[in-house]
């Protein structure tokens, strides 16, 4: 069992941080929508704050480790371009995805918005974060800025669902490979 160090780092940039942040982001939205249908402020101990405020910082830097290391690592490999004369396009995504008009959406669409959207999930995440964790007694007590900061949240999510989206259907249609094989587990022959 083997794989090369491209796709180990596409894993780890889809499936740890950008899968986590998906499920962080998701249970976030929850939290806010709980706190909506609560008659009123939620009470939580010292303790509690304390734990929400690492559980926030944590969602925070998953969404920007996602996308940092989708936009300055993998994406830098899915947009090589091939050399001249090459045939087999399996080493250059982006090229094999246009090479063929069956494919070429994946790209012209899926990876145009995944470019600019996958931006707006963490910078919603943060702002969210940002402002619970500052206002913490405002948002407590004024519903309109709970809604606020929760339509914020689920708009966040959403971005994030639709970069974790195509990014997934992307890598399926031309998976990012190359670089030094690492091997995970040896044949036992």
């Amino acid at each position: 069992m083997q794989t090369t160090w491209r796709e180990l780092v596409t894993a780890i940039h889809g499936m740890m941080f950008g899968g986590l942040f998906l499920m962080t982001a998701f249970a976030f939205v929850m939290m806010l929508y709980r706190s909506l249908a609560a008659e009123g402020p939620a009470e939580s101990g010292e303790a509690g704050r304390h734990w929400d405020r690492i559980y926030l910082i944590v969602m925070v830097l998953l969404g920007w480790g996602a996308v940092l290391s989708g936009t300055y690592v993998v994406y830098p490999w899915y947009r090589a371009t091939a050399p001249a004369g090459v045939v087999n396009l399996a080493s250059w995504p982006q090229r094999l995805l246009l090479s063929d008009p069956h494919t070429a959406g994946w790209h012209e669409l899926g990876m145009e918005w995944k470019e600019h959207v996958a931006w707006m999930a963490p910078i919603l995440m943060t702002m969210a974060a940002w402002v619970l964790m500052r206002y913490k007694e405002a948002v407590e007590q004024q519903r309109r800025l709970r809604v606020t900061v929760a339509m914020f949240a689920l708009t966040g999510l959403l971005a994030t669902g639709v970069a974790a989206g195509f990014g997934a259907w992307i890598n399926k249609k031309a998976p990012v490979a190359g670089g030094s094989t690492i091997a995970l587990a040896q044949d036992r022959k």
